[in-house]
């Protein structure tokens, strides 16, 4: 199964709520922490609404 990692590279403060929930929902909270996920349409179209707040670091397969 292909995994992304994933690393916050922007704060959520004075952003909207939606842009907060959504760092949230991929298991981000505080700057520069990774996670790796699943890559799924899901995880990407997250991904692809914050993409100032976030950043992929790299593709698995």
């Amino acid at each position: 199964m292909a995994t992304i990692v994933v690393k916050q590279i922007g704060s959520p403060i004075r952003r909207p709520a939606i842009q907060r929930e959504t760092l949230k929902g991929l298991g981000l909270n505080k700057m520069n922490r990774t996670r790796e996920l699943e890559d799924t349409p899901a995880v990407r179209g997250m991904v692809n609404k914050i993409p100032h707040l976030v950043q992929i670091i790299e593709e698995k397969k």
